[in-house]
């Protein structure tokens, strides 16, 4: 990608503008920071409406931008979700071109592609080699989709994940990209006079993050949806038309999106990357056995790996049988020997807790949750 193609993905991530003609309002910021910064090397970044409108198109046509759309909380509009992890049988003629029977890993990943609660669906390089998330209403709804893929594909031991706390979720991709507004790490003491935490000093010295998530905590009650609201919200998980006028041709109003963003029922609205295609080919679910430690210590450890800029998500989950880590963190790099740095980074940010790397070796499906089908 060029600059420019870097410039607007590290704006429209985490924040598209909810104008009536966003491109152009787009073309206004990327002006506006050419013009602040020295030199003749930003002086080609001087854009028109059209421009940005061509160069966002050419990304979502080559597969970096999966889509540009809602991102919505799943607990404020009802909903649950869950990850869980099991076990497929695994065979070296999985996805092979030629034609062959459908292996094990095959059906199960085309029962689950067919299964809409199922948005998530990866092969990582572990015992429990497929790990999947699931939305539903309820805890039964969840398990019935569990039971469901079961009876259908060769998928067994089974343990459906919730997320304890959460100290991050966060999809922007970026080398230096910000945590971003909704900063969760934000309430560690540890650190120095410019802001930047001190990661020299010792974990327990740590606070808790203040805005770290407990499932079981108190939340305010969820806002009674309208129809006008549901279908809203079913609208936007989808992707935005190909136009200059998007939000117009959707038939949706900027005004209560905005909306959806102050009352926290949207957590964001943005471009969904494919983050293979957008320059982090190399991605891992990094786990930490933190259950020897203190509840103060734990948290602090999210709160620090929450600070990471190469860590998009980072919750606690329970441990199980066979699996004694409860501290998840995605973390994406360019290359492998760039991963492997940031592991290391962040085992010794932790004072070197026990862990395994889950490598993600492929993709099944990712898509986004269509709430009120």
């Amino acid at each position: 990608m060029n600059d420019l193609n870097q410039k607007i993905l590290a704006i429209i991530q985490d924040g598209f503008p909810l104008v009536e003609r966003p491109y152009l309002r787009l073309a206004e910021m990327l002006n506006c920071d050419s013009e602040k910064d020295a030199g003749e090397k930003c002086a080609n970044l001087v854009v028109s409406e059209r421009e940005v409108f061509d160069e966002i198109e050419k990304m979502r046509a080559s597969g970096v931008i999966r889509r540009i759309g809602g991102v919505y909380d799943s607990k404020k509009l009802g909903f649950i979700s869950r990850l869980c992890a099991g076990k497929v049988p695994a065979s070296s003629f999985d996805f092979v071109a030629e034609s062959h029977a459908q292996t094990s890993m095959e059906k199960f990943a085309t029962v689950v592609d067919e299964e809409p609660a199922i948005t998530h669906n990866y092969i990582r390089s572990h015992e429990y080699n497929v790990w999947f998330t699931v939305i539903a209403e309820n805890e039964s709804a969840i398990q019935a989709v569990v039971d469901r893929v079961c009876l259908q594909t060769e998928l067994h031991d089974v343990h459906v994940l919730t997320a304890t706390k959460k100290y991050k979720i966060n999809t922007v991709m970026g080398a230096k990209a910000p945590v971003g507004r909704r900063r969760l790490a934000e309430g560690c003491d540890c650190q120095k006079s410019d802001g930047e935490c001190d990661e020299s000093r010792a974990t327990r010295h740590c606070e808790p993050a203040k805005d770290v998530i407990a499932s079981g905590a108190r939340q305010s009650p969820t806002t009674a949806l309208t129809d006008s609201d549901r279908k809203r919200i079913h609208i936007v998980c989808d992707d935005i038309p190909h136009t200059l006028m998007p939000f117009k041709d959707w038939n949706v109003s900027c005004d209560e999106l905005r909306e959806d963003i102050a009352t926290k029922r949207m957590r964001r609205f943005g471009a969904i990357l494919r983050h293979q295609d957008a320059g982090f080919p190399c991605n891992a679910m990094v786990c930490f056995n933190l259950d020897g430690g203190t509840l103060a210590e734990s948290e602090c450890a999210g709160s620090l790996l929450a600070k990471k800029h190469f860590i998009s998500h980072c919750y606690e989950r329970p441990s199980f049988e066979n699996f004694p880590y409860n501290l998840y963190a995605m973390m994406h790099a360019q290359t492998p020997e760039e991963l492997d740095g940031f592991i290391k980074e962040s085992e010794a940010l932790l004072d070197n807790p026990q862990y395994v790397v889950l490598h993600s070796l492929e993709e099944l499906k990712k898509t986004s949750f269509r709430f009120f089908a």
